[in-house]
C-alpha cells in the first residue's frame, strides 16, 4: 500500500464526522493505516478481522459503511457481502489483491458498491468514502432492515404486527409510544422539532401541548433505552427537538 507523506486534513463536517465505519481485513497494517486516515477526517472506526467477525459486529450495530476485504479467513468477502445484502442495505466498498477479483466481483453481482484494488493509496479511498457517504446523507432508512423490520442495537421493531422487542423479550409500548419510535427510527439522523412530531404522529396541524412529546419521549426511553438518563439512540438535540442516532 502506498502511503502519501503527509495525513489528510481533519474533516469538519459535522454530518459525516458522526458517520462509523468497520474495516474487515486481517491485514493489521491495512486496518490500522486505514483506520487512521479516517479517524482523522472525524469518522468513527471499528475493526474486524474475520468475516464471522464482521457479521456480528455489522448485526449488533449497524455501521454506516463496511470496507471489506475480498479475501479473508473462513468466510470470504463475497459470502459477508452476500450475507449482509440479504438483510442490510449498508454500503460496502471492496478491496481486492488482484485485479482479475474484480471481474469476479462484478460478474457475481454481490452487491458492493465500490472497490479498490490493492496496493491503494489511502487518500483516494478517503475520497471514496466521501463520495458514498454524500450519496446516502439523504437517506430515509436505517442501515439494517429486513422483511420490513427495523433492527438496532438490541431493539427490534416489526412494523407489520406493531410489536417491539428488546433483546428477544417483548417491549409493552402504548400505540402512540410505538408510533413515535417508528417514525424517528425511519427518519435516522433528522432532527424534528415537538411541533413536527405533533403534526406527524399525532396528526396534529394547529393545536397540541408539545409537552405531550415530551413525556411520551421520557417514557420510551424508560423502556428502550439501556441508561434512560444517557440516552443513545432517542437523542436530544438542545432547543431544538429530538432524532434517533441507529
Amino acid at each position: 500500500m502506498r502511503i502519501p507523506g503527509d495525513p489528510p486534513e481533519a474533516s469538519h463536517d459535522g454530518d459525516e464526522q458522526r458517520r462509523r465505519i468497520l474495516i474487515v481485513d486481517d491485514e493489521a497494517t491495512v486496518r490500522e493505516v486505514v483506520g487512521h486516515y479516517l479517524e482523522l477526517e472525524g469518522f468513527a472506526v471499528s475493526q474486524a478481522t474475520t468475516g464471522l467477525e464482521a457479521l456480528r459486529m455489522a448485526t449488533a450495530s449497524p455501521p454506516d459503511l463496511l470496507i471489506l476485504d475480498l479475501t479473508l479467513p473462513g468466510i470470504d468477502g463475497l459470502e459477508v457481502c452476500r450475507r449482509l445484502r440479504g438483510v442490510s442495505a449498508v454500503p460496502i466498498l471492496m478491496l481486492t489483491a488482484r485485479a482479475e477479483d474484480v471481474d469476479k466481483l462484478i460478474g457475481f453481482g454481490f452487491g458492493a458498491d465500490d472497490y479498490m484494488t490493492k496496493p491503494f493509496n489511502p487518500r483516494e479511498l478517503v475520497a471514496r468514502v466521501h463520495a458514498i457517504m454524500r450519496r446516502i446523507q439523504a437517506t430515509s432508512v436505517p442501515a439494517m432492515v429486513f422483511d420490513g423490520d427495523f433492527h438496532f442495537g438490541g431493539i427490534t421493531i416489526h412494523q407489520q404486527t406493531r410489536e417491539v422487542e428488546r433483546d428477544g423479550l417483548p417491549v409493552d409500548l402504548t400505540p402512540k409510544e410505538f408510533d413515535l419510535l417508528l417514525f424517528l427510527v425511519a427518519h435516522p439522523k433528522q432532527v424534528f422539532t415537538r411541533e413536527q412530531l405533533l403534526q406527524h404522529v399525532w396528526n396534529y396541524e394547529n393545536y397540541g401541548e408539545e409537552s405531550t412529546v415530551t413525556v411520551h419521549m421520557r417514557r420510551l426511553r424508560e423502556k428502550i433505552e439501556r441508561d434512560p438518563a444517557k440516552p443513545q439512540r432517542l437523542r436530544t438535540v438542545w432547543g431544538i427537538g429530538y432524532k434517533f442516532e441507529p
